[in-house]
This record gives C-alpha cells, structure tokens and sequence, in this order.
C-alpha cells in the first residue's frame, strides 16, 4: 500500500514538472517591422493561445542582435532575415530557417523632382543604407548596385549608413540624395509627395523573401511540437493578414504608432491608408519555395564575394521545414 502511494506521488510529481515545463513561454525575438507583422497578429488576435502555447514576443531594432540574444541563450525562436541566419550558422550557432514570414519590403527612394530617376544615376550621388554587413546591406550593394546598376558601392557613389527612421529627413533636407528604404519609410516618402521609388526590389524580383521564422537547433529539439504550434498560429495569421486587410491595416498602423501623412493637396492620410499603399510593395507569406530557397542561396554568395561570410555555404544547410509541413498538414 505504501509503495502504491509512493510511485502515486511520485507519478503526480513527474507529471507537475512536465506540466511546468510545457508552461514555459515559448521566447520570439521579433525584427519589429511591418514587414514581420504576422508575430504581431498572432498574439494580438490570440492565435498562439488558441494553439496552446504561451510566448514572449520581444521586439529588437535588427537580426544581428536577436541573434546575439539566441546565442546566450535568451530566446527560442526569431523572427528576422535571412542573411544573419547564415552568417550566425557560419560562426557556429547551429539554427535553421524554418518558414517565410513575408515578401518584399525595400526600395531605392529619391527626393522628388530631384536627378536621380534611375539607378545608373546614383554614380557619384550620396546614397544612404544601414548597417555595413546587415542583410539590407548585403541586398543594396551585392544586387542593386554591383548586378543591376553595374556600380561600385565603395567607389562609384557615397554609400553612407543612417538609421531607417531618419532617412526620410535626410532626403527631405538633401544631406543625402537617396536612400534605400523600407516600409512603412517607402510609402510614407510616397505618399507626402518628397520622395518616389526609383527602384522597387520587388518588381525587380517579384515575391523576394525576406524575414524568416527560424530556430536554433536546441528548439529544435527540446520544443519540437511548441514549434509546429507556433508555425500553425502563424499560417493563421497571415491568412488574417490576406482575408481581414482593413481590421489588420488597423491593428499595424496603431502598434506602430504611425502617424497620418499629409498629401501634397493638403489633405490627410489617415495611418491605415499607410499601411495599405505599403502592401503594394510587400506581402505576406509562410512556404518557402524554390525560388525563395534560390534567392536566400544568391544572398549567401553575395555575402561571401563582399567578404561578410567566412566560408561558402548551401542553403540546404540552414533550412528545415519538416515542423511547417507537420504544421500545414495539421491546419
């Protein structure tokens, strides 16, 4: 009889901890972009609840650092490009792509009425990006300047680093004479009648990817099914994203406290309509394709011919999207 109770107990402890253990957040360190939005819509619309599973959605200003943060140890899962997938997987942290979160979202942007109509006339212009060695950085000078423009980017124009938020007032008072942007940057440049688009990337490459939910290989392993459930939530959300636009359009334009623009007219652009003329330079999506495997591939050999990556790589290495298609086959 003692025995029986002891193995009861000791059963109903085993159980607590493993109920314990599955309470644990599931930690989402997110590129807060708009671009990234379906991590947003899922946990504001409840769909990670819905599956059951509790997440940390943390917000970070680039995918390097997320992914400083997965190396510590810190979080379980990111929400970020794929360029620092690879250059982190280079360094020896061990992760794989799992999903696409979205396509599209950059563009070369010129002040409006100014000389610039077309890349060729960035030579010897001031042209701003961001962070030399970043993903955005890797995509401006490996394929708009050295592939389409045919331009040295360290020696036939000024090639200067501003913070994405500060680019547009760089255009608008001429310190620089482009800037290679994004949404909502792009639209908001558009829209207030200072800017326009001299180079979309995604007419160029239509349904480029971009950010990408991926996971170091200890999530992999210890959270396999906690994965599959948030890569559900995420096909719902994106499917949110396509059948209930102006419900997301809103849920965007507040979480990101974006601001009504003015038209040259003079009449106002309300937040929402911000986000809805983004959506014509970016969507959303969770398969990754062929032809997304291809380009993730072109941007691994751009990086090593900049010199950002230590060694070639294939990008059968970093992806794995067995948890997707448990995740598709499950919906």
């Amino acid at each position: 009889m003692i025995r029986r109770l002891v193995s009861g107990l000791a059963a109903l402890a085993t159980l607590g901890l493993s109920a314990t253990q599955a309470a644990e957040p599931l930690r989402i360190g997110w590129v807060a972009a708009m671009a990234n939005a379906p991590a947003l819509i899922a946990e504001r619309k409840g769909f990670f609840a819905s599956e059951g599973l509790a997440v940390e959605l943390k917000p970070f200003g680039d995918g390097p650092v997320i992914q400083q943060a997965m190396a510590s140890g810190e979080l379980d899962v990111g929400y970020i490009g794929a360029p620092p997938v690879y250059q982190w997987f280079s360094r020896g942290l061990d992760s794989r792509i799992l999903a696409k979160v979205n396509y599209g979202q950059a563009a070369i942007v010129a002040k409006s009425g100014g000389p610039i109509r077309d890349l060729p006339d960035l030579r010897g212009r001031r042209l701003a990006g961001v962070a030399r060695g970043s993903g955005m950085d890797v995509l401006l000078r490996g394929y708009v300047l050295k592939e389409k423009a045919g331009l040295d980017p360290d020696a036939d124009l000024s090639l200067s680093q501003l913070p994405v938020g500060n680019m547009n007032a760089a255009l608008d008072t001429g310190t620089v004479d482009a800037v290679f942007s994004w949404e909502p940057f792009v639209s908001q440049a558009l829209l207030r009648g200072t800017g326009r688009v001299v180079f979309d990337v995604n007419a160029a490459i239509p349904g480029y990817p971009w950010y990408v939910v991926m996971a170091p290989a200890k999530t992999l392993k210890d959270r396999p099914e906690d994965l599959v459930k948030l890569l559900r939530a995420h096909r719902r959300a994106i499917a949110f994203l396509r059948d209930h636009a102006a419900e997301a359009d809103a849920i965007i334009a507040s979480e990101f406290k974006l601001e009504a623009v003015t038209a040259p007219d003079g009449h106002t652009v309300a937040p929402e309509a911000v986000v809805a003329e983004a959506r014509k330079r970016l969507g959303w999506s969770d398969e990754l394709t062929a032809a997304d495997r291809a380009f993730i591939q072109r941007l691994m050999d751009y990086s090593r011919d900049l010199g950002f990556l230590a060694r070639p790589l294939k990008v059968e290495q970093i992806v794995d999207d067995g948890p997707w298609k448990r995740a598709v086959e499950q919906n």
